[in-house]
């Protein structure tokens, strides 16, 4: 079953970043490290066309390191240019304006060898919703110009930004395409907040969450929450049912009866997830 979810705002988005492109330069798409591939709107091609573009690999901080090297190779193999960051701290941001100049290093030439001063250039930052677009901007910036939040559809408009470098940047709303024909870019997207935990019931979320880390991470998740045995078969939900349980009573999710509040369990197992307390992960490979 395809996932919709296409907002108005988001059909006024895309016509704002196509009446904008003729302004600018070069675009920056930002993707989560943690899901390069389905934080990337397959639409963005079709709207970007041939502009310069720059791979920002953001929440660095937060994906498995090891998997983000693959990402990074895989993208730069594609012909891009590619580059990790952590917007919240500020990790790899003073490289971003280089990189963009490298970009653009031919039309710069070709303008200081007519004699011009070059004017500073224009990028359009995109990405889809939650992606830390306005963090990115901020720390750039140096200063809190631009709307940040830990959901979805912060940001509702559009503003040219100065940074310290000779580099000007154009916030947009974040954009998502009309639908996921692949269920489980829904739910990577609904586990790092990227959409509307309403879009999907929030314990299947969860339940999708805790069989990617039961299998790719399950030492780590089994020393955090003190389980004695992980499931052998990710495709029991009873089983899965039981690590959510073993999940609810380490953090004290009970109810009447001694029973475990999954829906209360299901959000603390997210929360804990985004925040990082449950170590770096990735949810998708090269």
């Amino acid at each position: 079953m395809a996932i919709q979810w296409f907002p108005g705002h988001m059909t006024k988005a895309r016509r704002q970043i196509e009446d904008k492109l003729k302004l600018i330069d070069v675009c920056i798409e930002l993707l989560d490290s943690r899901l390069p591939l389905s934080s990337r709107n397959p639409m963005i091609d079709d709207i970007l066309r041939d502009k310069p573009r720059l791979i920002i690999l953001n929440k660095a901080d937060l994906a498995d390191p090891e998997a983000t090297r693959k990402w990074l190779a895989y993208f730069r193999a594609e012909g891009h240019v590619a580059h990790p960051v952590d917007a919240a701290t500020g990790t790899g941001i003073k490289e971003i304006p280089e990189q963009v100049k490298l970009l653009l290093k031919e039309k710069i030439d070709r303008q200081i060898a007519k004699g011009m001063n070059p004017r500073p250039s224009r990028a359009l930052i995109v990405g889809i919703p939650n992606v830390g677009k306005s963090t990115l901007i901020n720390r750039m910036a140096g200063k809190n110009i631009a709307a940040t939040g830990d959901r979805p559809g912060v940001t509702k408009g559009q503003q040219w930004i100065k940074t310290g470098g000779n580099l000007e940047l154009l916030d947009t709303p974040g954009i998502l395409w009309p639908k996921f024909e692949d269920q489980d870019v829904g739910y990577r997207l609904a586990v790092t907040g990227a959409i509307k935990e309403e879009i999907l019931n929030i314990e299947d979320i969860a339940f999708f969450a805790v069989k990617y880390l039961v299998k790719d991470y399950g030492a780590s998740f089994q020393e955090r929450f003190g389980i004695e045995k992980l499931p052998e078969d990710l495709e029991n939900p009873d089983e899965i049912v039981a690590v959510m349980e073993a999940v609810g009573r380490k953090r004290g999710c009970l109810i009447s009866g001694g029973r475990v509040d999954l829906e209360k369990a299901s959000r603390l197992l997210l929360h804990d997830l985004r925040a990082g307390k449950l170590g770096r992960f990735t949810l998708e490979t090269p």
